[in-house]
């Protein structure tokens, strides 16, 4: 689409996503007009594209905005500013001492926010900035005390997306952004999931087409002498390994937990239920035979049933929907459909969905911490 030619649509709360835009005042008192923002990101100079320049104003006036991102979709704000963080908390119902990450655009952005960065994480940074990996590192207490859930330390990432670059450079703030859905949903990877979730809750979002990894960036904890995963993602341990030598894996990670703990996390994604679709989910870990056999003893109950499948079980699984997620020969095809997947199952169609689980190896191990948190750990298997 030409720069000259885009134009942005306004959109309340009661119009679907696309519809012409609706220029009119909100009736309700506490609706807002969401106005989609949409961006080509094969554009030259996107710091200067319209929508671009409209999203950055929003945020320097201590609004949320709405971008894309190489992982998911972020609802972004002023990292700097207590009031515009506090509003992502109240757009999301977000749990305030959940910590947010600070997204930048520039490496040398860093050092104003952190008292010190290890060699190892300077080699991480090297390797996989821009691109989906998070650092946890000690902050210098500039950053809004919301941001960091008064915690001694920050997320911080370069991400990897022209839209969310060009809007980071011109806002000429830190970006502070979870995933921009409500609190506990799967996450959004493109404009209209955020819209189905936070229509009328937030100003606008900046449509920057659907997203490529899928789940989020890896967190990472720098602030000891060996590097520890906090939260699993778009970079796996192996590659980490490659570049710093041998990593630990959060205690936590290895509980499978999608509930609530008394600790305070680090990371997001470490606490609270995260990725739940609108029905219940129970993961199958077994053959095709007793995959098919748990369905068939649930529809057999009355319940309308759902399943989660690979390319390679679609022609041996039966249900009353089925979603195609991806092939288990390359995952990261289940990486970056899986969310929207997660979304293709109504409460109105399906009365609980059926997934099967996949090789917790590379990337495979974020599918499956995407998973076990989306069940609340509902697992049945066939070997007892």
């Amino acid at each position: 689409m030409n720069q000259k030619t885009e134009k942005s649509k306004t959109i309340t709360n009661k119009t679907p996503v696309n519809q012409p835009a609706v220029n009119k005042s909100a009736t309700a008192k506490d609706e807002q007009q969401t106005k989609i923002l949409p961006v080509d990101k094969s554009v030259r100079r996107l710091e200067s594209h319209p929508s671009i320049q409209e999203a950055a104003s929003m945020l320097r006036n201590g609004e949320v905005v709405a971008f894309p991102t190489e992982t998911v979709y972020g609802l972004g704000a002023d990292a700097l500013s207590d009031a515009a963080i506090n509003k992502i908390y109240l757009a999301k119902g977000r749990p305030a001492d959940n910590p947010l990450i600070v997204h930048l655009s520039d490496r040398d952005q860093i050092s104003e926010y952190v008292t010190s960065v290890s060699e190892k994480a300077r080699r991480l940074m090297k390797a996989f900035w821009p691109g989906p990996l998070t650092l946890v590192l000690e902050h210098s207490g500039k950053l809004s005390a919301q941001v960091t859930a008064n915690l001694s330390t920050v997320a911080v990432r370069i991400p990897d997306h022209p839209v969310a670059l060009a809007l980071i450079t011109a806002a000429n703030r830190p970006i502070a952004a979870p995933s921009a859905n409500t609190s506990g949903r799967p996450s959004p990877t493109a404009a209209a999931h955020v819209y189905d979730d936070l229509k009328g809750r937030i100003p606008a979002i900046v449509d920057g087409g659907v997203t490529g990894v899928g789940v989020e960036s890896t967190v990472v904890d720098c602030t000891a002498d060996q590097v520890m995963i906090l939260r699993p993602g778009g970079i796996t341990k192996e590659a980490i390994e490659a570049v710093v030598g041998e990593v630990t894996i959060d205690p936590a990670l290895a509980q499978r937990t999608g509930t609530a703990t008394s600790v305070a996390p680090k990371s997001p994604g470490m606490k609270y239920t995260h990725y739940a679709p609108d029905a219940p989910l129970v993961l199958i870990d077994g053959g095709v035979a007793f995959f098919q056999d748990q369905v068939t003893k649930a529809m057999n109950t009355g319940k309308k049933t759902g399943v989660l499948v690979s390319a390679e079980l679609d022609d041996y699984i039966q249900a009353d929907k089925k979603v195609i997620v991806g092939s288990r020969e390359n995952l990261s095809t289940v990486a970056g459909a899986l969310y929207e997947s997660l979304r293709a199952f109504k409460a109105n169609e399906v009365d609980i969905i059926f997934s099967e689980v996949f090789p917790e190896t590379e990337l495979g191990v974020a599918i499956m911490n995407r998973l076990y948190k989306a069940a609340g750990n509902q697992m049945i298997s066939e070997q007892k």
